[in-house]
């Protein structure tokens, strides 16, 4: 009886193994394999630490292969065989038949090799495939994500614009099976079989066609073919005939924030993120030795219950929870890591102590994908399916200065941060000669337009009419296929994405955010300038209209503005709320007034922007900064215009003066401490702008001889720029001027000591009085220039 008991249990036990040996994928023809691919530098052991560790973590079927892209000569010196599962595949970081030095080619080399001649792979029905700056959350598993044979399971990757145009017509016979995705990859075994020789073959193509690698045609805003790999990818799938199956939830970049009700299983660092004023950027630890020196870490975060009462809002707050969860896995890893290369057991602490605890094990669980809970995105290349949301571009406005620069550069590190759908274009206004010295090319996807500052007919300076002018141009000049325009400023900064959908926009309706100073529409003004002053709407800032409202209006917008700018009588500030009676606002009541000639009513919607200092009304999500205003957190300021003339783009490291640390502010009116804490968050996010500009600049390492920075006092502006320009070209005058007048007396000199020695004092004498006078003349001119710096500081900007 006993024994019959014993037999029952024994088998009881062996169904339910084999049941979990199915469940989590080990039995064909459920057997998953998970690939990675690094090279042999300190970088990616770092990553590969704490890719493995969450892999343990997370419960992962299957093994994991790390694919070690490697030279001999690398080989020789390399320490970390041993920190996960390695198969060696050939380093095609410098091409082997061109000599083009492209590392990211190194992945389908190294997924095609192991093809070839891994053992493993003889054994695997499912392969998941994986970068190595990434943290798994849970278990992925291709089939409980929705993959079947033929229908691989992809991240989305909405940049990849490429799969939209001229450059997957030129790549591809199928254009139409284009996917833009990349980051998380889940497919059948025969799929990778099929894809991986042309996803190596399409990714040369790629790389080697550099006529087409600028930002317009690649979304890549480098315009340096560095996601010829990504291409490669998609344009092999489509030669394969593969269509994905489309996920833009489960894998998420830290900083982001996730959609609710879903839970992401995997962290991809490969982008900047803060949380408050501690930050992590991955490129920060290019040759860091961290996995080799015993007991070091990456900087601690803050605590989730410092999280929990630094942001209010509870979406914002489950994001910046995410990033606390990826650099906290990051640390556990090295932890672990550093026993296993023999440290000395680490020094007590507070954050060891947190790591270790039961609240971060619950924390870190694996995360597991609700059944049927995966979100698919409808087909991209289905008219029927994807007319869900229409399509959206949005457009600012910019001029050939460094000043425009910085706010490009802001502006766009946001844009890919939010969220916003659709394509992004910078309408860039220069004059022929600005052109030819202009050095920003690749801030953004440009379209280029003719300067109106000084206008053609008039002479009028007056650079805000290029907004209007330069949206002209573009309609005529692009061919168009978005149904609405996002139209924006360049000194914004995105915070989330702007939709025409969550913001009931429609054709005939557009949405805009209220400009109440265009104090304009309400008098005499408005019935000068429109036959229908009631339809004046006084807005501004933020514009969502339907394309074919905008073809009719932007016309309108122009001429009404030349007509308001010309309209010098009624510049008063009882009229139009200007205060400087400049027309400097006379572009804004183009706007309202254009709008008002075909009774365009805007739905005014306050709570899509806000300017930092501004005090938010509670719980309100304000979707854009607009920091045309000075702005103060205690005794630190920001205000744009005193950097018009500070190159902040072309000097390295060059960055704004640090708001300060949101921790450090204290209010006992809340409504105080989170006016502070947006102002703070707006500063933050240009520097973290600037940083990464100047990162992917390959700028030197800060301290080094070539590292050019701009002063960081609390204040400076164009005054003192231009004192310093004045200081330094009156140095270099003196020194021509001194160098001429040493020539000439050189042979007096000669003579003077064959005289006597007494002609030489003389002399001597007579060339410290020169000095003398140079030094009076000196100081004469510098402070004519340190007064012409006041008077040259260029048009008011009140906007």
């Amino acid at each position: 009886m006993r024994w019959g008991l014993i037999t029952t249990f024994v088998a009881v036990a062996l169904a339910v193994v084999v049941g979990l040996a199915d469940e989590t994928g080990q039995r064909a023809p459920y057997r998953i394999h998970t690939l990675f691919s690094v090279e042999c530098q300190n970088y990616f052991d770092w990553q590969t630490v704490g890719l493995m560790h969450s892999f343990k973590k997370s419960g992962q079927p299957g093994p994991i292969t790390r694919l070690l892209s490697c030279t001999e000569e690398e080989m020789k010196n390399y320490r970390g065989m041993d920190l996960a599962p390695t198969f060696r595949v050939p380093s095609w970081s410098r091409h082997p038949k061109t000599g083009d030095w492209y590392p990211a080619i190194n992945k389908p080399v190294g997924v095609l090799h192991w093809l070839q001649h891994s053992e493993d792979a003889k054994n695997v029905d499912w392969v998941v495939i994986l970068d190595a700056d990434m943290i798994i959350r849970g278990p992925i598993i291709p089939w409980e994500l929705g993959a079947e044979r033929g229908r691989p399971f992809a991240a989305h990757y909405g940049y990849l614009v490429g799969c939209d145009n001229m450059l997957v017509r030129l790549h591809t016979k199928h254009p139409e099976l284009c996917d833009k995705v990349g980051g998380l990859l889940a497919m059948h075994m025969d799929d990778l079989r099929v894809l991986a020789p042309l996803w190596l073959s399409k990714t040369e193509d790629v790389r080697q066609d550099k006529a087409h690698w600028s930002t317009n045609i690649t979304g890549d805003v480098y315009g340096k073919g560095w996601i010829s790999e990504m291409y490669g990818y998609s344009f092999g799938a489509a030669e394969a005939g593969l269509k994905h199956k489309i996920n833009d939830d489960l894998m998420i970049y830290p900083g982001y924030v996730p959609r609710e009700g879903v839970e992401p299983v995997l962290l991809h660092y490969g982008l900047p993120f803060a949380i408050g004023n501690w930050s992590f950027t991955k490129l920060d630890h290019h040759e860091d030795n961290i996995v080799y020196d015993c007991n070091r870490l990456f900087p601690e975060p803050p605590y989730p219950r410092e999280v929990k009462m630094m942001e209010p809002d509870e979406y914002r707050r489950r994001g910046l929870l995410l990033s606390l969860e990826c650099m906290n896995t990051l640390n556990e890893g090295l932890i672990l890591r550093h026993a296993v290369n023999g440290c000395p057991k680490p020094n007590w602490s507070k954050y060891l102590s947190f790591l270790k605890s039961k609240t971060f094990m619950e924390l870190t669980k694996p995360k597991l994908v609700a059944p049927g809970s995966v979100h698919i995105l409808p087909d991209q290349h289905q008219p029927q399916h994807v007319a869900a949301y229409p399509k959206i571009h949005t457009l600012f406005s910019t001029e050939c200065t460094t000043y425009f620069d910085w706010q490009t550069v802001g502006f766009m590190h946001s844009f890919r941060m939010s969220g916003q759908p659709g394509n992004v274009t910078r309408l860039l206004s220069c004059t022929d000669e600005d052109l030819k010295k202009y050095k920003g090319h690749d801030l953004a996807p440009t379209h280029y337009v003719p300067s109106m500052s000084r206008h053609p007919l008039t002479g009028d300076w007056y650079p805000a009419i290029n907004k209007p002018a330069a949206v002209v141009h573009w309609l005529h000049h692009t061919n168009i296929d978005a149904e609405y325009i996002v139209i924006l400023d360049a000194d914004m900064i995105l915070r989330g994405p702007i939709t025409p959908w969550e913001f009931q926009a429609a054709r005939g309706r557009p949405v805009s955010t209220p400009y109440d100073y265009l104090i304009g529409c309400d008098n005499e003004l408005a019935r000068l300038h429109t036959r229908n002053p009631e339809a004046c709407d006084k807005v501004g800032g933020v514009i969502m209209m339907h394309i074919e409202d905008l073809r009719k209006f932007a016309m309108y917008w122009l001429l009404k503005t030349q007509e308001v700018r010309a309209d010098k009588e009624h510049y008063g500030k009882e009229l139009t709320g200007d205060i400087y009676e400049s027309g400097w606002i006379s572009e804004m009541y183009g706007y309202s007034f254009g709008a008002a000639e075909l009774n365009l009513r805007h739905i005014i919607n306050k709570e899509i922007l806000i300017y930092p200092g501004y005090v938010p009304e509670p719980g309100v999500g304000y979707r854009v900064f607009h920091y045309g205003l000075e702005f103060k957190v205690g005794n630190w300021s920001f205000d744009k215009a005193n950097w018009r003339n500070t190159d902040l783009i072309n000097k390295c490291w060059s960055k704004f003066p640090d708001p300060p640390n949101p921790s450090a502010v204290h209010h006992t009116d809340n409504d105080l401490l989170q006016r502070d804490l947006l102002s703070i968050e707006c500063a933050q996010k240009l520097n973290e702008a600037l940083f990464l500009h100047h990162k992917t600049r390959n700028c030197p390492e800060p301290g080094s001889e070539s590292t050019e920075i701009v002063s960081g006092s609390r204040k400076v502006g164009n005054i003192e720029t231009k004192q310093a320009q004045a200081q330094t070209q009156g140095s270099d005058d003196d020194s021509k001027e001194s160098e001429g007048r040493f020539s000439t007396l050189k042979l007096w000199v000669i003579a003077l000591w064959l005289i006597s020695g007494v002609g030489f004092l003389v002399v001597m004498l007579l060339v410290f009085s020169t000095r003398k006078v140079k030094g009076t003349t000196r100081g004469k001119g510098y402070r004519n220039k340190r007064r012409n710096s006041y008077s040259n500081t260029g048009f008011l900007d009140s906007k």
